[in-house]
């Protein structure tokens, strides 16, 4: 990475810089208060609004007052949780009691939504404050963040480029301080694309890990997800979110193992190196900088070696029916697509669903049958391996305000996110980390995979990499 006086959160005050942890710890000795530190994280979200239009709303008067709660609980030594009194900010797609819920589309009003989404309740329960509400494009179809509703979100190492999405705005308020915990959603990438285009964290859970209600157009894809600067923060408010909600039927009957920290011990892993994502091409600094971390890890005593994907040939035609088709219901929730108006419309979003309309009811169900087929290869191919490394995403960040990168001759954002969306399909774990820069000094990441319901050791070699060389996480 840029040297730290470079990066995104170099000029923010020291209270914006400080983990969950170290925040909780200064609340427990009486050295920091939970107002002080929302109004700091409150301050910073105003400024890092004006230049990088990260957020929808930013909500100062219900953030304080929970703020002074959590200072009440502090001084009596009854917090709620290890994140109780700490400040961050939840996506523009899952409900907020008393918050409007647009979806960055311009067919939603302001009409306030009346209940909290079960991750939403769960974080609320466990005390984290809640500053404001971050930007995505238009109902989260794609892998960039902008919209008609809410305008272009720019990357803080590069206010050309995108931060990538659809959890842009949550990965741009991480990377600059303007709050600690970030909640992020991930149906083909949208945690960790962002997370790899701005130098920070985060991680799709094994899908069921963390409750959805209601159920998301995309089906069983969608996970929801924790972001931050630090792996310890993404690890906390992961163990927040974690637990059933009777509203989420897709959960199941089916109890994950714990989340309890474990300590990586890369001497004892078989780690699968996936260094070809199903279509397009990989950067060259991507590409070595996957060969450098697979050097480092076999440095370390791990038995590493590359893997191919199951199903590889199969997999950009699966997603994108399944996708594409959330799209199109999505849409017809508003009337039949040819009643909506277009020129209120993402343009890609509308030709994704309009392509969606050329698939049968049997294609769909094709295409559920043959990813629940790739979906039981790799538990198969996970019982070889402890954990799979890859890249977070194919590509570097590019233009803001594009769907592709320019004169890259790609349609859809799907042709880049090739890394990201067969997890999905799987419902794996995957966390992404960075990885130290690119020769223009922007990110690079690392991305990895474990078996489902293995969260934790996903988490613990996330922890064991970013503390190997502190020069990835400025």
């Amino acid at each position: 990475m840029p040297t730290p006086a470079s990066s995104p959160i170099s000029d923010a005050p020291e209270l914006c810089r400080l983990s969950a942890a170290e925040l909780t710890e200064a609340y427990a000795a009486r050295r920091l208060s939970p107002v002080e530190v929302t109004r700091a994280a409150l301050a910073r979200a105003e400024e890092v609004q004006g230049r990088f239009n990260a957020f929808t709303r930013l909500e100062a008067e219900s953030a304080l007052a929970s703020a002074v709660e959590a200072e009440r609980r502090w001084q009596a030594g009854t917090p709620l949780s290890p994140i109780d009194g700490v400040p961050g900010t939840l996506k523009n797609l899952v409900a907020t009691q008393g918050w409007p819920l647009t979806h960055g589309s311009t067919l939603l009003d302001d009409t306030p939504a009346t209940e909290d989404a079960p991750c939403v309740a769960r974080l609320r329960a466990a005390g984290m404050v809640f500053i404001g509400q971050t930007t995505m494009p238009e109902f989260g179809w794609k892998a960039v963040t902008d919209s008609a509703r809410d305008g272009v979100t720019l990357n803080p190492w590069d206010p050309a480029l995108t931060p990538g999405g659809s959890s842009g705005g949550a990965a741009v308020a991480a990377a600059t301080g303007a709050g600690v915990l970030h909640l992020g959603t991930d149906g083909g990438g949208s945690i960790r694309i962002p997370a790899a285009f701005t130098g920070t964290s985060g991680i799709k859970p094994t899908f069921g890990r963390v409750p959805a209600a209601p159920p998301s157009p995309y089906g069983t894809m969608a996970h929801i997800g924790p972001m931050a600067r630090r792996v310890e923060d993404v690890e906390a408010m992961l163990a927040a979110l974690s637990g059933r909600d009777r509203r989420d039927w897709y959960q199941g009957a089916g109890v994950l193992p714990p989340l309890d920290p474990v300590t990586a011990r890369p001497e004892t892993l078989r780690i699968g190196v996936w260094s070809a994502p199903p279509r397009g091409a990989v950067d060259p600094e991507v590409a070595a900088s996957l060969s450098t971390a697979s050097a480092r890890l076999a440095a370390a005593g791990a038995v590493v070696e590359e893997v191919t994907l199951p199903m590889a040939d199969e997999l950009y035609d699966i997603a994108t029916c399944l996708w594409f088709s959330g799209a199109r219901v999505r849409l017809e929730s508003f009337g039949p697509l040819g009643d909506l108006p277009r020129d209120r419309l993402d343009p890609g979003l509308l030709a994704v669903a309009e392509q969606a309309g050329g698939w049968s009811t049997s294609d769909y169900i094709r295409a559920m049958g043959r990813r629940a087929a790739f979906g039981a290869q790799m538990d198969r191919l996970m019982e070889d391996y402890d954990l799979l490394i890859a890249p977070g995403c194919a590509v570097l960040p590019f233009a803001a305000g594009q769907e592709v990168p320019p004169d890259s001759g790609l349609t859809r954002w799907y042709d880049w996110a090739g890394f990201s969306y067969p997890i999905n399909l799987s419902q794996q774990p995957a966390a992404v980390v960075p990885a130290g820069p690119s020769e223009a000094g922007l990110p690079l990441s690392l991305q990895i995979i474990g078996a489902r319901g293995a969260d934790a050791d996903v988490l613990a070699l996330a922890r064991w990499w970013q503390d190997l060389d502190p020069a990835h996480c400025p």
